[in-house]
């Protein structure tokens, strides 16, 4: 059984009503990866009393109440960080943009500024900063990498519908063959990743010399 054919059933039994120690043993799984798996996934509370032994409601209870306990420190953390970000200027989405090239852009002094991302809000945000620094909409292109499996009608539509850019604009995929060690990676990737680029010569050698000055602050410090 692959991993996420396991951990589907797994969770599919769960909501069903299975207690924490029944669930394994209905889809034949080990327990190792259950906490993972489970994790949010708590049992309702009318199905407790069906549990057969106190050990298992006492399971079930320490999980209902640590899952409320992680939701109420998420919620104010999450009010915390948006009062304390509030919205985001020209300068902060100007400065944001160089940092974010400099972790995931393609730093090379070529004739165009490139960036790959399985998120395609991450893309939206580096295609408005390259807007930002000057940048047409008619210098750019995108070229989608995916797993053999995956349609290509189907996720060239969702990226096309995503990111707000015709067909027209994306270049033929690049189509990777999978291998086992990689399968469970396939979740985190979902559509496949995106490549974006901006051909532009000048605006390339804008970027990398403004992560020049950036690198240059920190190397004197």
């Amino acid at each position: 059984m692959t991993h996420n054919k396991g951990k589907g059933l797994v969770i599919k039994v769960r909501k069903s009503g299975a207690g924490y120690d029944h669930t394994p043993a209905k889809v034949e799984v080990d327990k190792g990866p259950l906490p993972l798996w489970l994790k949010g996934q708590s049992l309702i509370p009318d199905r407790l009393p069906d549990l057969r032994s106190t050990s298992q409601q006492n399971i079930e209870r320490f999980r209902t109440t640590m899952k409320k306990k992680r939701e109420a420190r998420i919620a104010a953390q999450e009010e915390k960080v948006v009062k304390d970000l509030g919205k985001l200027s020209r300068r902060d989405l100007f400065i944001a943009g160089f940092f974010l090239f400099w972790g995931e852009g393609v730093k090379m002094r070529t004739s165009m500024v490139t960036l790959s991302n399985a998120d395609p809000v991450m893309i939206r945000f580096f295609l408005e900063w390259i807007y930002l620094l000057g940048g047409k909409k008619d210098h750019v292109h995108f070229t989608l990498h995916l797993d053999e499996d995956m349609s290509i009608e189907k996720e060239s539509a969702h990226w096309s519908k995503a990111l707000g850019y015709p067909r027209s604009l994306f270049t033929k995929p690049v189509i990777k063959k999978i291998k086992l060690a990689e399968i469970p990676r396939k979740a985190v990737i979902g559509h496949g990743i995106c490549n974006v680029r901006y051909i532009d010569q000048h605006l390339n050698d804008y970027v990398l010399l403004g992560l020049k000055h950036i690198r240059g602050l920190y190397e004197k410090a």
